[in-house]
Formats: structure tokens, C-alpha cells, sequence
């Protein structure tokens, strides 16, 4: 059972870390955010790799089990593609700075990110395997058709700053309507796409 200070750490450690990355963000940044002592943040996490570890893998281990889930289930290809899609959109929303998050880790250290995804149990094999039954009909990479479903949901939300000053008169409410208009946008473009 996880206790109410390891919580506390753990979401305060989640603020900072997706806000600055691991390099940006500081212990004592966490242990103010969480109200602690610094002995309470190593006593609970030994050190800020394995909170940053923690983190990572608790965002994504969430994601992951729903996607494998539903690859793994008895529907169409279809209702698994259109799944993901759903799944990927929530993991963002709920997570906002989670695409910025991935960039700095991405300039930081690609091996540790890509390390600590395979940890989540992702199966990048099963996604692929899936796109290239899709896409062989139109000779085209099924890489391709993932990296565009990743930039159709992370772009809008990596640059909701300019884009609801620009676009929406900086209206958050409205630039919220727009990203769940999107996610019906996405699906309808990806299955039209693949002729599902």
C-alpha cells in the first residue's frame, strides 16, 4: 500500500519532472512542491532517476495496458486501430506536457526513454503488424501512419500556447472543444486512410 507522503512526492516529483524534464528539475524543487524534508524524498525514492523512473513508467504503464488490451481482444482492426487512437489522445490530454516531457528526454538520453518504454511492456512489433495489413495495399510504410498519428495528437497539444493565442483569442475553453473535435478528426482521417 502506497502511503499518503509517497503520493505526495510522487505527484509533486510528476509537476516538476514534466514541467523541467530530468536534467531541469532539482530535488529540493520536489520536496518544496511536496511539502517534505529531503530525507522523506530519498527515504521513499532513493534517488531522482528513480522517482524520474517511477514517473515515466506510471504515465505510460496505464496507456500501454490499455492499448494491449484492446490489441489483444476479439474485435476488428478497425475498432483496435481506433482504440489507440483514443487511448494516445486521453494519455496526452490528461498529461499535457507529457509531449515536451518526451522531447527533452528524447535530446537527453534516447536509450534510457527508450529503455524505460519497453519497460511499460509496450509492443511496438504488435502496432506495426497491424499497420502493415493495412497499408501494404498502398505500398506505404506502416511507420509512416504511426509517426502521423503521433503528430496529429501531440502537435496540437505541444503548442496550445500559440495556437489558442493565434487561433482561438486565447479562450481555453474553446481551444478544449477544438482538441476533442480533433479526436474524432484524427480517427475519421487514419480509417479513411487505411480504407477501414
Amino acid at each position: 500500500m502506497v502511503s499518503s507522503t509517497e503520493e505526495k512526492i510522487f505527484e509533486a516529483a510528476r509537476r516538476v519532472f514534466i514541467q523541467k524534464g530530468m536534467e531541469g528539475a532539482r530535488m529540493q524543487e520536489i520536496t518544496n512542491e511536496a511539502g517534505i524534508n529531503k530525507a522523506l524524498l530519498h527515504y521513499y525514492f532513493r534517488s531522482k532517476e528513480n522517482l524520474f523512473h517511477a514517473i515515466f513508467k506510471d504515465i505510460f504503464s496505464k496507456f500501454i495496458q490499455k492499448t494491449r488490451e484492446s490489441f489483444h481482444a476479439e474485435i476488428s482492426d478497425k475498432e483496435k486501430i481506433l482504440g489507440l487512437i483514443d487511448n494516445y489522445i486521453d494519455l496526452i490530454h490528461a498529461n499535457p506536457y507529457v509531449p515536451q516531457f518526451i522531447i527533452n528526454e528524447i535530446n537527453r538520453d534516447p536509450e534510457v526513454l527508450k529503455d524505460l518504454l519497453f519497460e511499460t511492456g509496450i509492443e511496438p512489433q504488435v502496432i506495426l503488424r497491424l499497420f502493415t495489413k493495412h497499408s501494404q495495399k498502398m505500398n506505404i510504410d506502416p511507420r509512416h501512419i504511426f509517426v502521423s498519428i503521433l503528430g496529429m495528437v501531440i502537435a496540437p497539444v505541444a503548442a496550445r500556447p500559440l495556437m489558442q493565442m493565434v487561433y482561438f483569442n486565447n479562450d481555453p475553453e474553446a481551444y478544449n472543444k477544438f482538441l476533442e473535435e480533433r479526436k474524432n478528426i484524427i480517427k475519421q482521417m487514419i480509417i479513411k486512410f487505411l480504407g477501414l
